[in-house]
């Protein structure tokens, strides 16, 4: 049976033992407490006391320390929101919960509703009204949270262990993923996923070699989500054998990715990089990219609002029509808008613009229409144009190289001042590895450098070509931004009723 599958249920028939399965798993792999086994041991009790099943409260992948009225599916029963039921039956009381606190208020929850309370390692229904079982449910419930401390210090020590050695156990950044020589064994290393880093690095790729300012991280958010690339989250689902939910890109996750030293294939611990006894980054995997290449992303993605004449563009469009943020108005110059019977249409005036109050007739075409005419134009005008590659080259790397080893220096420092090194041997330790590092930058520096910087490449493709190949409009829109393609429509009594404008360019660098 699938982890997810859940076993027949009866139809609630107020016979007052219509009771709810609880089951909960911490981690899938747990094989002790593995739900086929929880639904057999429910299954038997449900039958000693006579009742029967008419739902379950899968918890899968939920911590025992949370409390049961938020746990995602048994929370909706106990605050009554799933229906009529006459009681709940587990496993074990710890799988009700691992904290006598919320042990005892769900049982006394439940008792005091007038419902059952039924675990299968307890003989029949509880009777919180008898002290000896009222005694022994707290035992129980004791016993669950000292045995969930003891394994959350081990899990900590453990933790603390790994770091010190340089290994990772915590959820890898997105592009990464472990590989074990033995499918249940131990962590062998940490590589690149196929698919994953090629993404990411690809989002890279695309927004430095942007000079458009309309591939941002939010634009890459709505790219990504769009074609289907799944999110870091449904990912790792995913990669464990779950189903992925569906969940979009985030503007924070994407640029977390962008911005953090994980990137440089570092073991983290609280977002920084964790330090290895010579004060460096331990690194544990391939870098997705270099120093220069991060420290540009961080330049390229700062917010910020562009104005060029004096006019606020404001946000990259995200939208996926064609003309999105490109179509304006020939009486006020604001942006069009896609407006009812398929049309793009002119609505300042009525948004209460102060500068469109003029804005009559509003100007409006059918969007095929209008998009029909940009397309001729554009591939008219340049659909034979060469497409040149933009890449970002990270140059020699010595200036990467020296990049790092002046964060580690700066750690250092940082360090130094927080009194991390104030006892005698850790002083001397601090100015020999401070000198070292000193030393190998200087060294660095006498190299010839290559600066890092943008690269073309002949792509052997047509403008007309990535027209023809693009997957949706949104894309073409990036064609259309890169030539700086302006349409402007005007009102029906005008003899020009559309007017496209593009760069004086016969070559398109991507």
């Amino acid at each position: 049976m699938a982890l997810m599958d859940r076993p027949e249920t009866t139809d609630y028939d107020g016979c007052g033992k219509c009771l709810v399965g609880v089951r909960r798993l911490s981690r899938k792999t747990e094989t002790t407490n593995s739900p086929e086994k929880q639904r057999n041991q429910i299954l038997k009790a449900t039958a000693e006391v006579g009742g029967h099943v008419i739902g379950w409260a899968d918890d899968w992948e939920v911590s025992g320390a949370t409390d049961p009225l938020t746990r995602p599916e048994l929370g909706p029963w106990l605050r009554g929101e799933a229906g009529p039921y006459d009681g709940i039956v587990g496993a074990a009381v710890d799988r009700i919960g691992r904290n006598v606190r919320d042990v005892l208020n769900t049982a006394y929850t439940i008792h005091g509703a007038g419902q059952l309370l039924v675990t299968a390692d307890h003989p029949g229904i509880w009777d919180l009204d008898d002290p000896s079982q009222e005694s022994e449910l707290l035992l129980k419930a004791l016993g669950a949270q000292l045995e969930h401390r003891a394994i959350r210090t081990r899990v900590q020590d453990e933790h603390v262990r790994a770091r010190a050695a340089g290994q990772p156990k915590n959820k890898l950044s997105y592009g990464y993923m472990y590989v074990r020589h033995i499918p249940t064994g131990k962590v062998d290393e940490v590589a690149l996923h196929p698919e994953a880093s090629k993404e990411i690095r690809n989002v890279a790729k695309r927004i430095l070699a942007d000079v458009t300012g309309q591939i941002t991280v939010s634009t890459e958010c709505s790219r990504l989500t769009r074609e289907g690339v799944l999110s870091p989250h449904d990912l790792m689902a995913v990669m464990y054998g779950r189903e992925p939910k569906g969940s979009p890109w985030t503007y924070q996750t994407l640029r977390g990715i962008l911005w953090s030293e994980a990137s440089l294939g570092y073991l983290m611990h609280k977002g920084k990089p964790v330090l290895g006894p010579d004060g460096r980054p331990r690194k544990i995997a391939p870098p997705l990219w270099g120093r220069a290449t991060r420290d540009a992303l961080i330049e390229k993605t700062k917010p910020k609002r562009e104005k060029k004449e004096g006019v606020s563009y404001g946000r990259a469009a995200q939208g996926t029509k064609l003309l999105v943020g490109i179509a304006r108005c020939g009486n006020c110059g604001e942006r069009l808008v896609m407006g009812g019977l398929n049309r793009y249409i002119c609505t300042a005036r009525v948004r209460g613009i102060p500068s469109s109050q003029a804005c009559k007739p509003a100007p409006s075409m059918r969007i095929h229409k209008l998009e029909a005419a940009v397309k001729d134009w554009f591939l008219t005008e340049y659909g034979r144009g060469q497409v040149m590659k933009k890449e970002f080259d990270p140059g020699t790397g010595y200036a990467a190289q020296i990049a790092d080893l002046e964060a580690d220096r700066k750690r250092l420092r940082e360090d130094r001042r927080a009194g991390l090194y104030d006892a005698d041997d850790d002083a001397e330790w601090f100015r020999s590895e401070y000198a070292r590092m000193g030393a190998e930058i200087a060294e660095l520096k006498k190299l010839p450098e290559r600066p890092a910087g943008m690269r073309m490449i002949p792509t052997g493709r047509t403008v007309a070509d990535d027209w023809a190949s693009a997957k949706d409009d949104a894309a073409r829109r990036e064609l259309l931004n890169e030539f700086g393609v302006k349409v402007t429509l005007f009102p029906g009594r005008v003899g020009e009723r559309v007017k496209i404008e593009g760069v004086n360019a016969y070559e398109i660098v991507r």
